[in-house]
């Protein structure tokens, strides 16, 4: 996007009121979505958007500037901007240069998104329209929705380091509302991958529309769901989200500085049942949250975060990790180019065990068996959060009944890892994304099917 000599002087001209590190992230990203609602298409956007930010530190002051003008000119002036946003003095000469550094990409992709003709993508919503209408005359409504983005990013700072990468994601997402004697109940699946159109090898629409009608029809004949401390047992890759946010967002550094977190000061003690071994990869396959570098240049880890329900370490950005002494663990994400980076988590998940899942499930007398959860709310200094859940079953007498409606989980993050009593052998993952201080990027998440002995859940049955 950028030739290596005007970055050269760009990054000069940021360090000229004395910044101790500068740092140049360009963008470039395409973006295709198709909404179909009720089998008429709603919507067919593209988009593209490019720019660059510039950010110069000094001491605990940063500076940023950000321009969609990507000539030697508009990268000076934003560079000038941040400078004197650093509060730096004027006079210093500094000299950067350069050593490209290529980024070894996690996987290949087969079929770029942006070379398929946008009547396929459409045929794709048809297809699940009708797929998810032929699961019965309760499915009254229906809303198939495709993405694909492409985001090319380079990033060049006055350590030298100039590297870049090529990210292309793809997500297809049906909601269904099934009418009933109970009134409207909703269901809805969403898979994504950092992937072209060959997403849809793995995937197919039917399939996808299949799952969210079937999601919906069962809740018309959902019981209240049951209210107290019980036992509450994750379907592999339904509890990724609440790990995420319940214990993910308190391992990230920036948190952990201020103070925010529950697990500040924690490393190298007991934080959970040794069951619980917990990682944060961005190099993992071709989840959500993949990538070859972060949007600092620091190469995607794997990051062990949690070991045998010991804390070992946090995840760290740039600027951090250097007033820490220690490499950035490639957890620094932004936005867009707007966006100041920030540490924020990748594809986090809990590692398998050695449990059957039907054992697992067989051993509860009485309990709830989450299959999928919705949003929620964490309190990352205590630990607490709420979460809903959209898809559930009551466990009695060790066998899986009825499908239970209105439930919440309630609990404290560091508690709900101590008191997991069993981990399966499967694993699935969930792709989202993750909010964070008003700006949002791809994760995933995931888990085995797991067992937590007791927990409280929130319903209305009597």
């Amino acid at each position: 996007m950028l030739d290596q000599d005007v970055l050269e002087r760009t990054l000069q001209r940021a360090l000229q009121h004395g910044g101790d590190f500068a740092e140049v992230f360009a963008e470039d990203r395409r973006t295709t979505s198709a909404v179909l609602d009720d089998a008429k298409v709603e919507e067919m956007v593209s988009g593209r958007d490019r720019g660059a930010g510039i950010r110069v530190v000094r001491g605990d002051t940063t500076g940023f500037a950000h321009t969609a003008d990507l000539s030697e000119n508009g990268l000076r002036s934003a560079a000038e901007a941040a400078a004197s946003a650093a509060h730096g003095s004027a006079g210093t000469t500094n000299t950067v240069s350069l050593a490209p550094v290529e980024a070894a990409r996690p996987h290949d992709v087969v079929v770029l998104p942006e070379t398929v003709d946008k009547r396929r993508k459409v045929e794709l919503l048809a297809r699940a329209d009708a797929a998810a209408r032929a699961e019965g005359n309760s499915i009254t409504s229906v809303t198939a929705s495709y993405a694909d983005s492409r985001r090319r990013i380079l990033v060049a700072n006055s350590d030298g380091l100039l590297t870049g990468d090529d990210q292309v994601r793809t997500r297809f997402m049906v909601q269904c509302v099934a009418t009933g004697d109970t009134g409207m109940q909703t269901g809805f699946e969403a898979p994504g991958r950092t992937v072209g159109f060959e997403l849809f090898d793995q995937f197919k629409p039917e399939d996808i529309a299949r799952e969210a009608a079937r999601r919906a029809t069962v809740l018309l004949d959902a019981v209240p769901a049951p209210s107290g401390r019980i036992p509450v047992v994750l379907k592999r890759g339904a509890g990724g989200v609440l790990f995420h946010e319940a214990c993910g967002h308190g391992l990230e550094a920036d948190l952990v500085k201020k103070d925010a977190s529950v697990f500040a000061g924690r490393v190298g003690q007991q934080v959970a049942s040794p069951l619980v071994t917990l990682v944060d990869d961005g190099t993992y396959a071709r989840e959500w949250g993949t990538y070859a570098i972060d949007d600092e240049g620091a190469p995607a880890r794997r990051n062990l975060l949690i070991e045998n329900g010991v804390l070992t370490d946090y995840m760290w950005d740039l600027v951090r990790a250097r007033k820490e002494g220690r490499a950035s663990s490639g957890n620094g994400r932004r936005e867009t180019y707007q966006h100041l980076p920030m540490v924020r988590m990748t594809n986090t998940f809990l590692l398998q065990g050695e449990s059957d899942p039907d054992d697992i499930i067989r051993d509860v007398d009485y309990g709830i068996y989450c299959v999928q959860l919705g949003g929620g709310q964490v309190n990352t200094a205590t630990g607490d959060f709420v979460f809903g859940v959209t898809e559930a079953y009551l466990i009695e007498h060790g066998k899986i009944t009825a499908p239970i409606r209105a439930a919440q989980l309630i609990g404290n993050g560091p508690e709900v890892l101590s008191m997991i009593d069993a981990v399966g052998n499967d694993f699935d993952t969930w792709a989202g994304t993750c909010g964070k201080s008003g700006q949002g990027v791809p994760v995933s998440s995931g888990q085995p099917t797991m067992r937590i002995r007791e927990m409280t859940v929130g319903g209305t049955a009597a």
